[in-house]
């Protein structure tokens, strides 16, 4: 089994490959594509084409939740110690960061910078606790009952996510944390950071609860 510390650098490289992967094709949208509708169907393939890959390649050694609200379900269902729970978080978000600063260093982009992008409002909040809440049990229903599928499922999800809700689906505390340190396509204004982890949070927990009542779960130590 790797280590604390291999499984801790899987989170941090790949959530910096995914924001990476959402940051930078959303930069080279805003350079090819005509109009919006184009530019975030750009942006919506590669993150959905990215996070199976990563899914596949990290999965077998950290379980690849490149996610907080992740990490934090997998605690709630016992099937991941707190103690690493906050180190993966920590990795996570930190990984986020250098995803972000890499995409704006490849587009020759100022590396420091923050999103002027808004996005609040009631409908915005369900949108992001509506698709945290369908990643979450995806995740949960594929590894109760098709655990090979994982990779795929949470891709195609994430892909069609990105269209059905209001807020194009952010649905990971870690990705919007870095997100709103990028003015580009893909950002979010700092000012709205903290109400899109909440409803992250809520529903992720709401989940939890469901997975629960439908699948009974894995405990492992």
């Amino acid at each position: 089994m790797p280590s604390l510390g291999q499984r801790a650098f899987c989170e941090w490289l790949g959530t910096a490959f995914l924001l990476a992967a959402v940051v930078g094709s959303g930069i080279m949208a805003q350079k090819l594509a005509g109009d919006g509708a184009l530019a975030l169907l750009c942006n919506t393939l590669p993150t959905g084409a990215i996070l199976a890959v990563l899914i596949l390649v990290f999965g077998p050694l950290s379980g690849a939740h490149f996610n907080p609200a992740v990490s934090i379900g997998f605690a709630l269902r016992g099937e991941l110690a707190w103690s690493a729970a906050v180190i993966y978080i920590v990795a996570q978000v930190l990984g986020g960061l250098v995803g972000v600063w890499a995409a704006h260093l490849m587009f020759e982009l100022p590396v420091w910078q923050f999103a002027i992008t808004q996005r609040t409002g009631p409908g915005q909040w369900l949108a992001e606790a509506i698709a945290t809440f369908g990643l979450v049990l995806t995740i949960f229903g594929c590894v109760a009952r098709r655990p090979e599928s994982v990779a795929y499922a949470v891709g195609l999800y994430i892909t069609a996510a990105y269209w059905f809700t209001a807020s194009t689906s952010f649905a990971n505390p870690a990705v919007t944390i870095a997100r709103s340190l990028s003015d580009t396509f893909a950002g979010i204004a700092p000012a709205g950071v903290a109400a899109f982890i909440a409803a992250q949070l809520a529903g992720a927990l709401a989940a939890v609860g469901v997975s629960r009542w439908l699948w009974r779960q894995r405990m492992i130590a």
